[in-house]
């Protein structure tokens, strides 16, 4: 049955082609205008289909296509439109934009692409609140309410959301720290900067004449988008990225208001509805409310000292008995962390796979929800790597079974296999679900030193009696396993 799988996407592709082959023989502007409706109708079905494939590995791929398809289909529709005329600067906009996000695709490496989706929200915002700026302009001072109010909104989302994704690229590019940069009453300077936006904004709704609070509400806008996000530590950001990644698409759709665009509105409600799913489905994963992530400031609580924890207990190893514990072994998960990521680890992780495999161990990848910098970063590494899909365990689907497991191999995570979160009620990430490797016979940890991760406190997993310390850079040390491995 090869319908349900490409069917709707061929059909509706079908109508699109057909649609813009009318539309150029057509001298009609009501009919031209039909056709591009139903173009637009076939990419919001498109887009319905693509979130829908994306929910799953096995038709991730699928999904990609798709939203490219249905992405294609609506900036035709959109060119198509009888109203534009000016193809020239379209052109020219197009060029630059290709020249710019084509390299920054093909080259920005799988460490930085937590990055490169915030700066794509940074600048997906942008261009929709520039849309809300100069529409203002454009019918100022003669603006309705309901205009105006549509203004206000798209223009409020996409001006946070541009100032709140460059901080999060910086934090994530650490430019700026990392760590909470808290101020006393941030809270109430936050949330008074956000109402006197709302206040502007509202004035602006009842009397749009008024075009000298324009300026003042968009400053406002960008000075909450910053506050917002810089009290967020290093740990959060993948539900930061989520949160953003739904505010542009709510200040997309509420430009399809302004504009008049109903695939806009459509497809930036699918955007942001999704986001702010994800976001409440990583606040789950950490144990945390939306709002504290938020407005929480998390108040961290003195950890234990660091030589408290490991005082006499680490014990290091080599990759040799590493190999040697590996050949004897029937089970093994591997834990993927950003410190796999920062060494480019992905590939000689696969390499290994496939020697264990070829061994007859099973193999399989234990995720956590917020291991990296952004939702799903691990299993975008992996899957870069050809690991196939039904080896990726998520939490809870592995955390029963390590108990089983011969050897755990820990590389460059921290905080995600952190017991204390599990059994210490005093710890700062205490709640916080883990992987419970620590339960597996053998855990073997590749980590440069012993410093701590986001949380920055100690982990007690490393001076466990099960655990073993291989310090070394996460790539060299899964080279060196598989140099000794092949020499058993």
């Amino acid at each position: 049955m090869v319908f349900p799988v490409f069917g709707p996407a061929t059909y509706y592709s079908g109508l699109v082609c057909a649609a813009a082959v009318r539309l150029i023989a057509s001298p009609d502007a009501r009919t031209a205008h039909w056709y591009v409706s139903l173009a637009g109708i076939a990419a919001a079905v498109l887009f319905v289909f693509s979130l829908k494939w994306l929910s799953s590995h096995k038709t991730a791929r699928r999904g990609v296509w798709m939203g490219e398809i249905g992405m294609a289909s609506a900036i035709l529709a959109t060119l198509f439109l009888p109203q534009v005329h000016h193809y020239g600067w379209i052109m020219t906009g197009f060029l630059i934009g290709g020249a710019i996000g084509v390299p920054l695709a093909l080259f920005t490496p799988m460490t930085a692409v937590p990055q490169q989706t915030a700066l794509s929200h940074a600048f997906g915002a942008l261009a929709a609140a520039m849309v809300g700026v100069a529409e203002f302009y454009l019918h100022y001072p003669h603006l309705s309410q309901s205009l105006m109010i549509s203004i206000c909104f798209e223009t409020l989302l996409g001006f946070l959301t541009f100032t709140g994704s460059l901080m999060a690229f910086g934090k994530l590019q650490e430019i700026l720290p990392t760590r909470p940069m808290n101020y006393p009453f941030g809270n109430v300077v936050s949330l008074g900067v956000l109402s006197a936006a709302v206040v502007t904004g509202a004035c602006l709704a009842i009397w749009p004449s008024h075009g000298f609070l324009f300026p003042i509400f968009i400053s406002l806008a960008m000075l909450f988008g910053i506050l917002l996000i810089i009290p967020i530590g290093g740990g959060d950001m993948p539900t930061v990225i989520a949160l953003l990644n739904s505010y542009a698409g709510l200040s997309a759709s509420a430009m399809g208001f302004v504009i008049n665009n109903k695939l806009l509105i459509v497809a930036g409600a699918l955007e942001g509805s999704s986001g702010f799913i994800l976001s409440m489905i990583m606040c789950k994963a950490m144990n945390r409310s939306f709002t504290n992530v938020l407005f929480g400031r998390m108040q961290v609580q003195k950890a234990a000292a660091k030589d408290d924890v490991y005082g006499g207990k680490i014990k290091s190893t080599t990759p040799e008995e590493v190999a040697a514990m590996l050949d004897g072994a029937r089970r093994v998960v591997i834990v993927p962390g950003y410190g796999l990521a920062v060494a480019q680890a992905q590939h000689v992780t696969g390499e290994l796979f496939e020697l264990l495999q070829d061994r007859g161990a099973e193999v399989e990848f234990a995720i956590h929800p917020v291991a990296g910098r952004m939702p799903g970063h691990m299993n975008v590494l992996l899957a870069e790597a050809d690991i196939p899909y039904d080896r990726l365990k998520e939490m809870d689907e592995i955390n029963s079974q390590f108990e089983n497991v011969d050897l755990v191999i820990v590389n460059g995570a921290n905080d995600v296999v952190n017991p204390d979160a599990r059994d210490n009620a005093s710890s700062p990430i205490a709640g916080m679900p883990i992987l419970n490797v620590d339960k597996a016979r053998t855990v073997v940890v590749v980590k440069r030193s012993l410093s701590p991760g986001f949380a920055g406190i100690p982990n007690p997993l490393f001076a466990a009696d099960n655990c073993l310390m291989l310090f070394s850079d996460g790539k060299k040390a899964v080279v060196d396993i598989i140099q000794a491995l092949k020499k058993e």
